[in-house]
């Protein structure tokens, strides 16, 4: 008898819990979808083919299978293999952000396009002109001729919640108007080839094509654009990654008003705090970023900014990580005189820097009539690497190595921009590294699954990066 009280007191107290759970459902998304679509558009490219050397071969794959775009996108048609005209092909996702027809999606998939498409839910098709592209956010503004389109409502990344319900709209390997839903997996996430985006991470399923394409809140506002997944097999595993709605509207008015996008920059090479550097620096937490380099001459230098400072905060900002401080920077007008605080030998001192402005790397607008500088191939690691100036060995005093120009979405390795690779070690024999051709030869020649160990110095620290070519021989 005590048992069976016992028993019917626990299923009194199980039932409130097992009522709440019944009374949980999953969001309905079918309202938002239905408001949203109409906003988003599918936008393919027709480009003329380049004469490119050192490229892995285009795997022989039928038009109709679904990897076959993926393939194209990431390994470029070698000459001589396949035809010769030009080629279109649906490359990605874009939305509408206001009704004249301003549209806004990633630069790499209108990058070096001779022509652009745009598809509407409506089967309307229009031509597209460039406003301006941004590669270092990977941000593009382009314009049709049309009135009265739908638009979408920006939201406040700000106030996104980690664990929140966000749905993204695009066009997957060329299906129109595919819906994928999923949750905030994070925020403010750095990644090793971005210095000036604090990206969300979802698992929102995001393939090729989705690039470009708008991610929704439950409010059914845009907070960012699904720009890149993580993946070892090419397709989607559940990290994605999305460009913050704010970074995008602050670039899109940039390149609204003048086709370009003007950065800060106050000319130091920083580092990651440790535990036990921040212990060393009497630090009560590893925060901030060490400066281990200073630009003569540039705003950091005419500051006071000195070697061994640890930069706390900037304008007013606290730098948490040292990856913070790029965007902080990056995002502040050149001209602007901001406050930096450091923290120097044991103690706390305000600086007033004048924020200078990063060079251009190209002009953001297409010009017709101006022949565009031909894109560098990377190596089979997935990235650019380019000899090194007279000046940059005087100031690392390096003499001989290798500087990473280029960062692509292919990356197989921790490496950045900036890094110096000196030293390769391959089977137990190191080479040092004298020229960037040398470098990709000696990747391309390597056997597959053949662990390849990088020496490289990053500001003043010396890193060795491991990383497996898997990938057969191009």
């Amino acid at each position: 008898m005590r048992n069976v009280r016992f028993l019917l007191a626990a299923a009194v107290l199980l039932l409130p819990l097992q009522a709440t759970a019944q009374g949980r459902a999953l969001p309905d998304f079918t309202d938002l979808v239905e408001r949203q679509s109409p906003t988003v558009v599918n936008i393919s490219t027709t480009q003329a083919p380049r004469e490119r050397r050192d490229l892995p071969q285009l795997p022989n794959l039928d038009e109709n299978d679904p990897f076959y775009d993926f393939f194209r996108r990431f390994i470029p048609r070698a000459p001589g293999q396949g035809p010769r005209e030009s080629e279109s092909r649906s490359l990605g996702s874009g939305f509408i952000v206001s009704a004249d027809g301003y549209i806004l999606t990633n630069a790499h998939v209108i990058d070096n396009a001779e022509e652009i498409n745009v598809r509407l839910t409506d089967k309307r098709e229009f031509k597209a002109t460039v406003v301006g592209s941004d590669r270092r956010t990977d941000v593009a503004l382009i314009k049709i001729i049309a009135e009265g389109l739908p638009s979408v409502r920006i939201g406040d990344p700000s106030k996104l919640r980690v664990g929140e319900w966000v749905l993204a709209i695009g066009s997957p390997f060329g299906f129109d108007s595919s819906v994928t839903a999923g949750i905030v997996s994070a925020k403010g996430r750095s990644l090793p080839s971005e210095n000036f985006v604090p990206f969300i991470q979802t698992d929102v399923a995001i393939n090729p094509g989705n690039s470009g394409g708008p991610l929704f809140n439950m409010r059914g506002e845009v907070i960012g654009i699904n720009s890149q997944i993580y993946s070892r097999t090419g397709g989607y595993m559940g990290v994605s990654f999305a460009i913050p709605i704010d970074v995008v509207m602050d670039v899109q008015s940039q390149l609204r008003q003048s086709g370009r996008v003007a950065r800060g920059r106050i000319g130091v090479a920083i580092q990651e705090v440790s535990k036990e550097l921040a212990e060393s620096f009497g630090l009560s937490k590893a925060s901030g970023a060490l400066v281990n380099a200073v630009e003569k001459g540039g705003a950091a230098d005419k500051a006071g900014v000195e070697i061994g400072d640890i930069i706390m905060k900037f304008d007013g900002k606290a730098i948490n990580i040292s990856g913070d401080l790029p965007r902080l920077v990056g995002g502040t007008r050149p001209g602007t005189k901001v406050p930096m605080e450091l923290w120097r030998k044991g103690g706390s001192l305000e600086v007033q820097v004048t924020v200078g402005e990063i060079p251009e790397e190209r002009i953001a607008g297409r010009e017709r009539g101006r022949t565009r500088p031909e894109e560098k191939s990377a190596n089979r690691l997935g990235f650019v690497a380019a000899e090194m100036t007279a000046e940059q060995k005087r100031i690392t005093k390096i003499s001989a190595g290798v500087m990473v120009e280029e960062i692509r979405p292919q990356l197989r390795a921790d490496i950045r921009v900036g890094d110096i690779i000196v030293a390769a070690t391959a089977k137990g024999q190191t080479t040092e590294i004298r020229s960037a051709d040398q470098l990709n030869q000696l990747l391309a020649q390597a056997e597959r699954n053949t662990s390849i160990t990088l020496q490289l110095r990053r500001g003043e620290a010396t890193l060795f990066v491991t990383a497996k070519l898997e990938e057969s021989r191009g």
